[in-house]
């Protein structure tokens, strides 16, 4: 096993998997929320361990960013421990890309906790699930902690659009789409030139928001998790042909769908052939800092 991420050997780099079981009978969202997620995305296997996922992954010669989503506030619900996650992360450091996730609603504590796992635990990157946390992104209650990621040139990434996490269940589960329009995220972009932003999922039904924000502000990309490639609407492919083919990302949502069915589908849309290898890796070693932070080539 190799001690560091083999880039050029790399078939691809998946932005986007959870960490939903952390081996010892935890998981990341309630039962309820749990089960519907698993009902939208007709998935009904139980999540994989962090071991597992890197054991899939590695049989892939794929690498992955892997995080929690921290609602405790919002939820009601512990998390997946973010040391958990770095720590795989350490067992398997030629397949796990180590993201953190802090609830916005634990203000100070939450922007030390930020640093400590940057300092202490070296994650790569921050996760938010606006809709799951109940927060809009452009609330300035969070721009501590965005100070803390951008200082450390660290990528942050956004849940966007609806969310399987609620859906066909009374009242949606509590959970309210509208705080995940990504035109929110362009205050974040305005008032953080320098951090990194990644978009997740085409945003229904805000697409054409998202694609405005990414050809807009130069440090903001899209990563194309959470939808088979079958249903992308016209518009999102025609950018990733064109204005946005540097700054479109791979992404899955594995457990809920698996690259394995995502890249089957994705060989079906019309995607030029020069832009393909950008979209499936070499955009995200970019976006990721990933040469940067002196990984092999």
């Amino acid at each position: 096993m190799s001690t560091t991420l083999d880039l050029e050997n790399l078939t691809a780099i998946d932005v986007h998997t959870h960490a939903e079981n952390d081996g010892c009978g935890h998981y990341s969202l309630p039962d309820d929320l749990r089960a519907g997620a698993g009902t939208y995305f007709g998935s009904d296997e139980g999540p994989p361990t962090l071991d597992e996922l890197a054991d899939y992954y590695r049989s892939r010669k794929m690498a992955a960013v892997v995080f929690t989503v921290d609602a405790e506030a919002a939820l009601g619900h512990g998390r997946i421990n973010n040391e958990a996650i770095a720590e795989a992360a350490g067992r398997h450091p030629d397949v796990i890309i180590p993201f953190a996730s802090i609830d916005p609603a634990k203000g100070r504590l939450g922007v030390r906790e930020a640093q400590r796992l940057i300092d202490e635990h070296g994650v790569k990157g921050f996760k938010f699930h606006p809709s799951v946390q109940e927060f809009y992104p452009n609330d300035r209650g969070a721009y501590p902690l965005y100070e803390v990621i951008a200082e450390a040139g660290l990528p942050a990434l956004f849940h966007s659009g609806q969310t399987g996490i609620g859906s066909g269940m009374p009242g949606g589960g509590g959970i309210r789409l509208k705080y995940s329009n990504p035109m929110h995220l362009d205050d974040v972009a305005v008032d953080f030139p320098d951090l990194t932003i990644i978009i997740a999922h085409p945003s229904f039904p805000w697409q054409d928001e998202a694609l405005a924000v990414a050809t807009h502000k130069p440090k903001v990309y899209i990563d194309l998790s959470g939808w088979s490639p079958k249903y992308f609407p016209p518009q999102l492919v025609q950018y990733a042909n064109s204005l946005l083919k540097n700054k479109v990302l791979f992404g899955s949502d594995f457990p809920l769908i698996s690259p394995d069915r995502w890249l089957e589908d994705f060989d079906k849309i019309t995607i030029k052939d020069e832009v393909r290898p950008k979209i499936l890796k070499d955009n995200a070693i970019r976006a990721l800092g990933l040469k940067d932070a002196g990984h092999g080539q």
